[in-house]
């Protein structure tokens, strides 16, 4: 199977969300001839600054046509560009990180968001879904965004992360660090360098995938068009090795 004009759409889970853009960052590095438009959620614009991606996804999708960057926010309630999976413009969509949230509405045929309307007119254009769930089952390992440990934190009056966070994300409260505001964060990991005391983390936690979660992953096997994948590097097994001559 050979996909040649494809679209990605990234919904707001931190979890997969960089194993995803290093799928398809690979994905053009192997096949520069290959089109990636991506599509963001609203929630999806926050958690990729959040993880330092934002700027990075020129590199999957450079802005000519088919290789846009639609973010919801920009698109109004209607989600215009959508309309083209019902034009024969795409070989596939494929949604990856897939939140527990987006995957409840797929799997109950709710279409509000830029991504969860993608997945309803792929399905009604005939353009093969792939969709890759953060929660599917057990537990998952997932990585967290920059946060302040308080355990460590010795709430110094003079704060060198506070005081040269590019983006002012850290505040303060009665004159002391507070945490760090994750609507500003942009993930650059300065703050985390210059914390003498190691009290600015970003890592593993792991989080109890809930029974409702699973239970909607089962709904979504089952409908039309759509196939669910288990990690994002499933993506690179769609992409045969002619295309790599």
């Amino acid at each position: 199977m050979s996909f040649q004009r494809i679209a990605w759409g990234i919904t707001g889970a931190g979890h997969f969300l960089d194993r995803s853009y290093q799928v398809f960052k690979e994905i053009k590095l192997r096949n520069p001839e290959v089109s990636v438009n991506t599509f963001i959620s609203r929630a999806a614009e926050e958690v990729l600054r959040m993880y330092g991606l934002e700027q990075k996804l020129v590199k999957i999708s450079g802005g000519d046509y088919l290789e846009e960057i639609f973010r919801e926010s920009e698109q109004g309630s209607s989600s215009p560009k959508v309309g083209r999976f019902g034009l024969d413009r795409y070989d596939a969509l494929f949604v990856t990180p897939a939140t527990s949230n987006t995957v409840s509405k797929i799997a109950y045929g709710i279409a509000d968001s830029l991504v969860t309307n993608a997945v309803a007119q792929a399905v009604k254009g005939r353009v093969p879904v792939y969709i890759v769930p953060v929660d599917i089952e057990g537990s998952i390992i997932s990585e967290m965004p920059y946060n302040i440990d308080r355990k460590l934190c010795r709430h110094c009056e003079e704060c060198p992360p506070r005081e040269n966070c590019p983006q002012g994300a850290i505040t303060e409260k009665n004159g002391l660090t507070d945490q760090i505001d994750l609507l500003k964060c942009k993930g650059c990991g300065i703050c985390k360098e210059l914390c003498p005391y190691g009290a600015i983390k970003g890592g593993p936690v792991e989080v109890l995938v809930r029974d409702v979660d699973m239970r909607n992953v089962e709904i979504v096997k089952g409908l039309q068009g759509i196939t669910v994948l288990e990690s994002p590097e499933k993506i690179l097994e769609f992409f045969t090795p002619e295309m790599d001559s």
